[in-house]
């Protein structure tokens, strides 16, 4: 059982249990340490997807990438808590695995970017050793699916391990295969593969500084991005509206 204080950060937040620390109170434990998290997408999705939600509330620590789950945590529990991006954890833990002359391992995505990744961390950081692994792209793993991934990622003997394969895909496997998995911390970041190989672009930082990031990524992938943000958000916030309402009643 993990007993990293940051464990005690945390705030309930419609049924999930966010994460109320800085990026950098985060630190690594004698057993594997699970970090997945939650904007209002992936809130939306997890309240249809029992294998979702539990993979979320099952988290070791559970992080808000995304203003309204920021604003959320204010309206219902006076608890001011800071946006942790995907990207924020994976410098976090890149600079800390550069001190280190430490292990990571790039599970997810297409070999094309994996490599990318390869060539931009060899720049960035010299002292990291890196492996990767390309899954087969489908819906869902078979078992031999995941016993090739577990191998290779215990294969390598990494410290972190990073699953970009898109939510709720990546937050469901890394649930059901944790007790597996020989690393330090394992971080399903998604995006955040993509945005460190060069192959999508990230919102300028003025943007983000501004909460828009949202409008960017919409703006550049309307029609993969449509959905997320002009459906899916407005549906978490009826969820959060009625949750008030509840609470008063």
């Amino acid at each position: 059982m993990n007993t990293n204080s940051s464990f005690n950060l945390q705030v309930d937040v419609m049924q999930y249990p966010v994460f109320t620390g800085k990026v950098s109170d985060i630190t690594f434990t004698k057993s594997l340490l699970v970090i997945q998290t939650i904007n209002a997408y992936s809130y939306v999705m997890a309240q249809r997807t029992v294998a979702f939600k539990t993979a979320l509330q099952q988290a070791d620590i559970l992080i808000a990438d995304g203003f309204p789950i920021v604003l959320a945590a204010k309206l219902l529990k006076k608890q001011n808590i800071s946006k942790i991006a995907g990207a924020d954890l994976f410098f976090h833990f890149m600079n800390i695995m550069e001190q280190q002359h430490g292990r990571v391992f790039f599970i997810g995505s297409a070999n094309n970017t994996l490599e990318k990744i390869k060539q931009r961390v060899a720049v960035d950081y010299p002292h990291i050793s890196v492996g990767v692994y390309s899954p087969p792209y489908k819906a869902s793993f078979s078992k031999d699916d995941s016993v090739e991934m577990l191998s290779q990622i215990n294969a390598f003997s990494a410290d972190v391990v990073y699953v970009g394969m898109t939510a709720p895909k990546q937050e469901v496997w890394v649930n059901s295969n944790k007790e597996q998995i020989q690393a330090k911390a394992i971080c399903s970041i998604g995006a955040v593969f993509d945005f460190y190989a060069g192959t999508v672009q990230r919102a300028p930082q003025w943007m983000i500084n501004v909460k828009a990031e949202w409008f960017y990524r919409l703006v550049r992938e309307p029609k993969r991005m449509w959905r997320r943000y002009l459906v899916y958000s407005p549906l978490f916030f009826r969820d959060l509206l009625l949750y008030m309402l509840s609470i008063k009643k």
